[in-house]
């Protein structure tokens, strides 16, 4: 198994360092070359704490060998160059689409969300195009005019034209909900953002708020104070650690405080563990935490973060296999749902039957 001082050695730093990133260590100055070398490094060789070690792991899913190498292709981020780092998650995707890449022995070229216009004649030199979350109607427009062929990952589109793979994070949310309720969670907190692109910015319009706030009502117990939510889900700077910090601080002002907090994603739910410990709570004693993506220091945080994995690496892996298809012919459309699963750790309590 891969240690920390091996991911040390291949980046050329301490393994006090590598720990120290992949724990979120704010005090820690180091380059963002570094972190995310060592981000990529961890991601890349699969590390897992000694606590997970033991546990049974799915291999990667392998593409048919090819004898010819695949044209090139692009990848085109809805997050601006240097906010990538700013959720793992989506470096997880990149990962699975340039290991796809090389198995198919194509070259991948990255674009960026600042970039789009800029870049559209080398969009149209690719062979196809993998656009990586959410993109705007204008965008998306742009992206069709100047690919070949396209597919989204990590995003469904409105128009049923268009191939894609993601997870269904409504059922996602569900599951994580049922299962703090059988738990005995009855004051169930959320923090995200809103959603700038889908329903037409109605209000709680992300998917996972709106799912959250749909089961609420289900269960006779919504409540507008359990929810903090920043401006727009699509500017990486609205998922970082800071937004679940102040939005935790938040909702501990309130005279009644939740039970537990749901997050949107593992980012916001460390910046949230860092408000409830300097406010003298106990996780999961006072206020239990759960989350989305188990993005990889998930499993090292003190005490190890309850997440509904996604798996961004097989939705990366995907979205090539859907492209290579569109090239070597395919006329009909795809919509790939890769199934999630919740991951119960100690920052919260485990329903029942788990």
């Amino acid at each position: 198994m891969v240690t920390l001082r091996e991911i040390a050695k291949a980046v050329g730093v301490s393994a006090g360092t590598v720990s120290r990133v992949l724990n979120y260590d704010p005090t820690l100055s180091v380059s963002e070359v570094k972190r995310k070398a060592i981000i990529e490094t961890a991601e890349a060789l699969n590390y897992a704490t000694p606590r997970n070690r033991l546990r049974a792991k799915t291999g990667p899913v392998r593409a048919p060998r090819r004898k010819q190498a695949m044209p090139r292709m692009a990848t085109v981020h809805f997050l601006a160059r240097d906010e990538e780092l700013i959720d793992p998650y989506y470096i997880g995707v990149r990962l699975g689409i340039e290991r796809r890449c090389q198995t198919y022995g194509t070259e991948v070229v990255k674009v960026f969300h600042d970039d789009l216009e800029a870049e559209a004649a080398t969009l149209q030199a690719m062979a196809g195009v993998i656009a990586i979350g959410k993109h705007r109607p204008h965008e998306i427009a742009l992206l069709e005019e100047n690919s070949r062929h396209l597919v989204f990952a990590d995003f469904v589109p409105e128009e049923e034209r268009f191939d894609c793979v993601s997870s269904d994070l409504a059922k996602a949310t569900r599951t994580i909900l049922d299962g703090l309720h059988a738990a005995g969670y009855r004051r169930i907190a959320f923090i995200g953002a809103e959603d700038r692109i889908s329903r037409k910015g109605s209000p709680y319009s992300e998917t996972r708020c709106h799912a959250y706030v749909e089961w609420q009502k289900e269960h006779g117990g919504f409540d507008p104070a359990l929810i903090a939510l920043n401006d727009d889900c699509n500017n990486g700077q609205n998922l970082r650690l800071e937004v679940g910090y102040e939005n935790a601080r938040s909702l501990l002002a309130h005279a009644e405080r939740p039970d537990v907090i749901m997050t949107a994603n593992d980012n916001i739910a460390i910046g949230t563990c860092r408000a409830l410990q300097e406010a003298g709570l106990s996780i999961p004693g006072d206020i239990a935490v759960a989350s989305f993506n188990d993005i990889p220091v998930a499993q090292f945080l003190t005490p190890p973060l309850s997440t509904m994995k996604i798996p961004g690496e097989a939705i990366g892996e995907c979205a090539v296999d859907l492209l290579v298809e569109r090239i070597n012919g395919r006329e009909y459309t795809k919509h790939v749902v890769i199934p999630t699963d919740m991951i119960w750790r100690d920052s919260c309590r485990r329903p029942p039957t788990q």
